[in-house]
């Protein structure tokens, strides 16, 4: 495998049943490039240490006065050198492409577990320990990976270097030979405590991170209260714990290095001793001496591979353990699939709860628990997080079919869906069937002023599709993005679209131009949409309410009004002291007088008095108050509609007429 050839067709099944188990398994899979890198590590360090034969056979040369000898002991040397050189050259090449190999076979394995899991992930695993897998990991994973090839070269290099030595002058080859197994061996005691010392550096490093990130996503909301200093000086002090656990490991770590260079120092006295009174006695010559004091020296170089391997060990075994954790996470259902690759048509049906979206009409459902909501919209598109039963399209059990198959026929859209950085162009240019075209598809979220939002702030950009689009969209307000996530989502014409709370940050005239738009643009499609604004409720073909996890009505907006307290409260933001005793209220100076029905704020645009609330009927002022301004059971703030009633005691019909009236002006 080149690095050319990368992304790989087929990365493979990952052994994550633990971190060594999955370091091995990267090692096994790229078997062909660890040779490699092998065999150009043995001609590198073996061309190193063979130089201080040569320069032991030449100054022996030279005492004996031998010119035959020199020659050939300079031959010798040039070929040493070339064969350094080449090495060394072919050595970093291979090592290099190792690393990278290994680090792109993690990542494209996270990518596709990531893309299987899809929303379900971040509920298991925390996303800052996503992006840590994904980024810093996969680089100490990959460093092991490669470095144990060199390792290995290293290894067999200082063997066959002793032996040689022995063969040589067995006399100071034994001193080698005893010596050398102290220098690799001594620093392991130490190892155990410097991985521990960097594996709680990495803690308290992963935690600050992720807290700086959530104070950066929440700079807006933290300056609005006043506790951006607050979380500024939580910053400081977990990164200080940061440098103080960093200091504590580089102590360590530098000690083991301390030592690595002590103890060959020590070798080298006991050899150059133990030589010298050899050379006194004429037991050996000087150039044997020498050689035998170069070789030790040269050992070094190799030695020093012990410690680098024993620090990316220690530094890529907790990331292979949480890349293990993350890629043994598995779907409850098979994405293989048991039935063939289609794409079934028909009504979208919910046995669980028996909700049922017939085929070519847009369904809206109200739902009290938006908890319940998600998980209900996450069925609907197949193979969910849970195991559970279901959903069917068609008569077609979704769980059944491929995932991509699944997908393909019913899209969901979250409620909080994430919009990629990069172009306009390239955030829209997703699978679709043709049938929807990007200025469709803007043109019915109602993205008109988006447009003109990244045109004007893209320099450059006299297109406003190649405007830029920042990091999930900081740039632009949630309603902004939110039509951005819906026209992304039009254009693919999937055969069901279901839509969890699409409209939830857009103001109540741009949420009723939305629903318009979305009903024509997805006239003879399924769409499902999960809501409770009374602007969009008014415009489904169908509504079903769900109350316990059961489809507790369904029918038209405006009868199921009349005709469901439950569905009223849930729509219409009503107190169950409300719900319970609707005609005992009084809309005027009394208990009801004070209040505001919808005062509240809804996403970017506030309506309240100011809108309907100019018109007065009698002497008090009904919107002024704060009734509706909390956030309903459903999950989503209260849209402002600002009405004005009389003073006297109305009825159950007359609210259900006047909310009848605020829905038609609204």
């Amino acid at each position: 495998m080149q690095i050319q050839d990368l992304p790989f067709p087929d990365p493979g099944v990952p052994d994550a049943r633990s971190g060594p188990r999955f370091l091995w398994w990267l090692f096994r899979n790229q078997l062909g490039g660890q040779l490699k890198s092998l065999a150009w590590g043995l001609l590198h360090f073996a061309s190193v240490s063979a130089l201080p034969f040569c320069v032991g056979l030449a100054i022996q040369a030279v005492v004996d006065r031998s010119g035959t000898r020199l020659a050939l002991a300079g031959g010798i040397m040039v070929l040493c050198c070339a064969g350094n050189a080449i090495g060394d050259t072919f050595l970093h090449r291979a090592a290099v492409t190792n690393w990278i190999t290994a680090a792109a076979r993690v990542q494209q394995l996270l990518a596709r577990k990531t893309a299987l899991l899809g929303s379900a992930l971040t509920r298991r695993v925390a996303a800052g320990e996503v992006v840590a897998v994904s980024t810093g990991d996969v680089e100490k994973i990959g460093w092991f990976v490669e470095a144990v090839s060199r390792f290995t070269a290293a290894a067999l290099t200082i063997v066959l270097v002793c032996v040689a030595l022995v063969v040589y002058e067995p006399a100071l080859g034994v001193v080698v030979i005893l010596g050398l197994p102290v220098l690799a061996l001594a620093v392991l005691p130490l190892l155990p405590r410097a991985t521990r010392r960097a594996d709680v550096q990495r803690e308290k490093a992963g935690r600050a991170t992720e807290l700086a990130s959530d104070t950066v996503a929440g700079l807006r909301v933290l300056r609005g209260i006043g506790g951006e200093e607050l979380f500024l000086d939580r910053y400081r002090s977990a990164s200080q714990e940061v440098r103080h656990a960093a200091v504590r490991s580089a102590r360590m770590w530098s000690l083991i290095s301390a030592i690595q260079v002590m103890l060959p120092g020590l070798l080298l006295i006991a050899v150059v001793w133990h030589g010298v009174h050899l050379a006194r006695e004429g037991r050996i010559g000087v150039g044997e001496l020498v050689t035998v004091y170069s070789s030790v020296m040269i050992l070094t170089y190799p030695l020093r591979h012990f410690e680098e391997i024993a620090m990316a060990y220690s530094f890529s075994r907790p990331s292979a353990k949480r890349a293990a954790r993350v890629l043994a996470l598995e779907r409850a259902t098979d994405t293989a699939g048991s039935r063939a690759a289609e794409v079934p048509t028909g009504d979208l049906y919910d046995p669980t709860t028996g909700l049922l979206a017939p085929a070519g009409r847009f369904t809206a459902v109200v739902c009290g628990d938006p908890d319940e909501a998600g998980l209900l919209a996450e069925r609907l598109g197949g193979h969910p997080s849970e195991e559970g039963t279901s959903a069917l399209l068609g008569g077609v059990p979704l769980d059944e079919l491929p995932l991509k198959s699944a997908r393909t026929a019913v899209l969901v859209q979250d409620k909080d869906p994430v919009l990629l950085s990069g172009t306009l162009r390239e955030l829209l240019d997703v699978p679709a069937s043709g049938a929807v075209g990007a200025q469709d598809a803007l043109a019915a979220a109602q993205c008109d002023d988006v447009l003109a939002a990244l045109a004007q702030g893209s320099l450059g950009a006299d297109d406003p599709m190649d405007a830029r689009i920042t990091e999930r969209g900081r740039s632009l307000s949630g309603g902004q993005r939110q039509r951005l996530a819906l026209a992304r989502s039009l254009i693919t014409d999937p055969e069901a679209l279901v839509l969890d709370e699409p409209t939830s940050a857009v103001d109540s005239h741009t949420e009723a131009r939305i629903a318009q738009g979305v009903r024509t643009l997805r006239a003879g499609r399924t769409t499902v949409v999960f809501t409770s604004s009374p602007l969009l409720l008014d415009r489904a073909d169908r509504i079903v309410f769900l109350h316990d996890g059961e489809v507790a009505a369904v029918g038209a907006h405006r009868e199921l009004l009349h005709t469901e307290p439950r569905y009223r409260a849930v729509v219409t933001r009503e107190t169950d002291e409300e719900t319970a005793t609707p005609g005992d209220t009084t809309h005027g100076a009394g208990t009801h007088g004070d209040t505001t029905h919808g005062a509240g704020t809804h996403g970017d645009t506030t309506h309240g008095a100011g809108t309907h609330g100019d018109t007065t009927h009698g002497d008090t002022t009904h919107g002024a108050g704060t009734h509706g301004a909390g956030t309903p059971a459903g999950g989503r703030p209260a849209k402002a509609v600002g009405m004005t009633l009389d003073d006297d005691v109305l009825g159950n019909d007359d609210v259900l007429h006047r909310l009848e009236e605020i829905e038609e002006t609204a």
